[in-house]
Formats: C-alpha cells, sequence, structure tokens
C-alpha cells in the first residue's frame, strides 16, 4: 500500500485531469459506476470534490449530483462540469439523506457509492475498485482506508480501516469511513434506501445490514479523503450522531464480546502492516486541528 502525499492529492484536485471523449467512452470490461453526490452550499469545496470523480478518468462512469437549492454559487460550479455529468439537479429537499435517495434511485450502474460535497476520492480509486468487483464476482461491497484532510487539503492522519465482521462493526465501526466503502446495486435494493429520518448514521444503519447478511472485501488501500472543517456535519452534530449509533447499535452483545472485539483490530494492523502508522496516527488530535483550521 502506498500512502497519498500531500502535493500528490493537490495537483490531482486543482485542475482537470481528464479528457472529455475518455469520460464519455465505456469500456465494457469495468463494471458501470455510479456516484452520488449530495450538496448544500459547500461552494468552497465543491469544486475539489468533482474533480477528485473526473479525474480519476474511470472508463465507465455515472456521476449524479444532488444539490439542495444552494444560494452560495455552487450552481455555478455544477454548471461548469454539467457535460461530464450523468445527471444534475438543484431543488430544495428534506436533508442529505433524501437527497441521496433521489440520487440514487436515479443510478444505472453496477456499483454505487456517494461522496459528500467537501470529501475526496484518491487518485486510481475507482479503478481500484472497479477491478476489485471484476476479480470478486461473489462479493457486495468493498471498503478500504481514509485519509483525515483539513479544509487547505493537508493530511491530518490516516483513518486505517481492517477487515471487519458484523459483531465487530458494531463494536468497532468507526473504522469503516462511508466514503470509502462500494457496493453493487443489488444488494442496495435488497436492503432498502437510506433511513430518511436519520441525520448523521444513515450509512452506518445501511453498513450495519451489509455486514450482516452480504459478503464484502477490505482492500488494503486509502480510497478517499473526509475533510473535517468548523462546518461538517462532523464538527455541528456530533451529539446528533452519537444518540443515532447508539440507537442502531441497541444492546446486542455483552461486555466480555464488545471487549474482545474492540482488541481484534491490533491482530489485523498487524497482519497489515499498519500497527506502528496505526498507534502513531491515532496518537495525533484531530479536534486540534479542527481548532486551527476554524
Amino acid at each position: 500500500m502506498k500512502d497519498p502525499v500531500d502535493e500528490e492529492i493537490k495537483k490531482f484536485i486543482t485542475k482537470p485531469l481528464s479528457d472529455s471523449k475518455f469520460i464519455r467512452v465505456t469500456v465494457p470490461k469495468y463494471p458501470r459506476i455510479s456516484i452520488v453526490t449530495p450538496s448544500f452550499n459547500q461552494s468552497v469545496f465543491l469544486e475539489r470534490t468533482i474533480l477528485s470523480v473526473l479525474n480519476q478518468n474511470y472508463p465507465n462512469l455515472e456521476y449524479i449530483i444532488i444539490d439542495g437549492g444552494s444560494t452560495d454559487g455552487s450552481v455555478d460550479i455544477i454548471k461548469r462540469y454539467s457535460e461530464y455529468l450523468s445527471y444534475w439537479v438543484s431543488e430544495k429537499d428534506k436533508g442529505q439523506a433524501e437527497a441521496i435517495n433521489k440520487g440514487f434511485k436515479l443510478a444505472t450502474g453496477d456499483i454505487l457509492a456517494w461522496l459528500n460535497s467537501d470529501d475526496l476520492y484518491l487518485p486510481d480509486c475507482l479503478l481500484k475498485v472497479g477491478s476489485g468487483f471484476v476479480r470478486n464476482r461473489t462479493i457486495g461491497f468493498i471498503y478500504g482506508h481514509s485519509l483525515l484532510i483539513d479544509k487547505d487539503d493537508n493530511s491530518i492522519r490516516y483513518l486505517y480501516s481492517i477487515p471487519q465482521t458484523y459483531h465487530s462493526y458494531i463494536y468497532d465501526g468507526g473504522n469503516v469511513f462511508q466514503g470509502a466503502v462500494f457496493w453493487r446495486k443489488e444488494i442496495f435494493c435488497k436492503h432498502g434506501m437510506l433511513d430518511e429520518s436519520l441525520e448523521f448514521a444513515m450509512e452506518y444503519k445501511l453498513f450495519d445490514s451489509f455486514f450482516k447478511y452480504e459478503r464484502g472485501a477490505f482492500v488494503n488501500d486509502v480510497l478517499a479523503a473526509f475533510r473535517i472543517h468548523a462546518a461538517a456535519k462532523s464538527s455541528t452534530i456530533a451529539h446528533i450522531g452519537s444518540t443515532e449509533l447508539a440507537r442502531i447499535r441497541g444492546k446486542r452483545f455483552g461486555i466480555l464480546s464488545g471487549i474482545y472485539y474492540k482488541c481484534r483490530w491490533v491482530f489485523y494492523y498487524i497482519i497489515y502492516g499498519n500497527l506502528v502508522k496505526t498507534l502513531r496516527e491515532r496518537a495525533k488530535s484531530p479536534s486540534e486541528q479542527l481548532y486551527r483550521t476554524s
């Protein structure tokens, strides 16, 4: 696994690196990937998000942007790239989950994912994911590592994941980050759309079903970047997230099981060679970084 560097990431999202003709070409050997980006008043980050998708140069891409009626210039940014989009709209909605569901109802791809309008895909992410689904035709979803970045695209720390089971995901699901998860459309249809009553933990409830009923594959690679900033949901409504997570988890297992699944990550980090890196990264303080960038 090669860790991305700040300069490489910043270059990747600074300007279009894609060939418009190439984007329009469909190469059947690659599964069609549909990416949905929900957005609302995130113009300061939105263009970087869009470029991180288009600059993948993935040869079978469907990109959908659902904007919630932004008034900050986001629509002008979307229009700038509209020729590369399969669909976009800007209209009021009832929240992030409804916007994502609206996009997925339009998606025609074999593989689905959503990327929030302040997050990024890292170089070659979609090629790695598409190839992974081709090699493993029996798996329902793929997930990998993420990178935590600040408002200026600087790395804060790596968010290393590990192979998860249903039980371990309940106790240590924080190791699976939404931007680095991709799944087959058929399992999404099986388990239903996102729960629109949730403001924060909609992905946790969805992935809870995936880990319980479907077969997933862990990719030992950094696939996406999760941005922390003063206006991010993780910064503004984290208290709501804690309540929603507790409601979804419920009381399913005893204390000993919880301790076991919390500790098993050490074994996997040794296997994948990330133990020292993980301990070093976890020693860093994202909250201090957020304070400096707000």
